[in-house]
């Protein structure tokens, strides 16, 4: 951040799910009060415990990164249309590959030079939130700024 309470540039990662879309109307709302531009983000989370069953080989793995690139296509493109009818400047990207969905995030925020992350949390608990992580938790360890979970 260049002073302590200015924040210039808003990174919002979605994912499509309903905490997702709540961070969005969120981030879209502290963009505006700050006349920051906003960065909407999706991330194509890597395979591996995310596909049950065997992959096939190299045409399995494409078709998952396209049927994953879509999803966040869509998910951006609804919430590049809330930001334009706020009034907001946004820009937006997908992307992937990358080694986890936090190491996108915060790798983008530091290139960036990102004052605020946006994220939402499906608020996982119990074994699950210990099988696979947590995203926003990992957001907010490793993040070079600020970072606001929204649920």
């Amino acid at each position: 951040m260049n002073n302590p309470g200015t924040v210039r540039q808003i990174l919002l990662s979605i994912d499509g799910s309903d905490h997702a879309k709540r961070a969005t109307q969120v981030a879209i709302g502290l963009a505006s009060s700050y006349k920051a531009g906003i960065v909407i983000i999706s991330v194509v989370s890597p395979p591996g415990l995310y596909i049950s069953g065997p992959v096939g080989g190299p045409a399995d793995l494409a078709d998952y990164y396209q049927i994953g690139t879509e999803g966040a296509k869509s998910a951006i493109a609804s919430a590049m249309a809330l930001a334009k009818s706020a009034g907001v400047d946004a820009r937006s990207k997908v992307i992937q590959p990358a080694a986890s969905v936090v190491e996108g995030i915060v790798d983008y925020a530091s290139s960036e030079k990102i004052d605020l992350i946006v994220v939402g949390t499906r608020g996982l608990g119990g074994f699950k939130k210990m099988l696979l992580g947590s995203v926003s938790s990992g957001v907010v360890a490793n993040s070079p700024c600020s970072v606001l979970v929204v649920r």
